[in-house]
């Protein structure tokens, strides 16, 4: 799995919610330099914030001096966003794959990770932590799909 330093685009953020905005911006950003469909822009974007919300969260609750950091790197036919957390241990198998019209408060992040990217992956760190990986199509023909 590669790692946030293989990534060309990077960002590190102190586990605050108040950095939320700046890493949508930053990810927006490298959507932008791509000249992505707005839709896809916003798939990915969106997937982030709930990314980092649940890291922050959830991953981060017992440490609140821990760094966050996040990778960009944009290919021909995909975004990759992968984030390297320094919390517990995370296996995103274990989340249930829920009914979308299931009635419930929170619970959703993984959920809409899911449904907005092409591929959500989650890997533990040696030394602790996680590494989060998401992927999205960016081809041609998915955008004038999407358009």
């Amino acid at each position: 799995m590669p790692h946030v330093s293989d990534c060309p685009c990077q960002l590190s953020i102190p586990s605050d919610l108040g950095m939320l905005g700046v890493v949508r911006a930053f990810v927006e950003a490298v959507c932008q330099t791509g000249d992505l469909d707005r839709s896809i822009t916003h798939a990915i974007v969106l997937a982030t914030g709930e990314a980092v919300s649940n890291i922050i969260r959830h991953a981060h609750r017992e440490c609140p001096n821990a760094q966050l950091r996040v990778g960009c790197r944009l290919m021909a036919e995909a975004m990759e966003v992968v984030f390297v957390d320094e919390g517990q241990p995370f296996d995103l198998d274990n989340v249930p794959r829920l009914d979308p019209g299931e009635l419930r408060v929170g619970g959703r992040g993984v959920f809409l990770m899911r449904a907005l990217m092409d591929e959500v992956t989650c890997e533990q760190r040696q030394g602790g932590g996680n590494i989060l990986r998401m992927v999205k199509s960016i081809r041609p023909e998915t955008q004038a799909a999407t358009a």
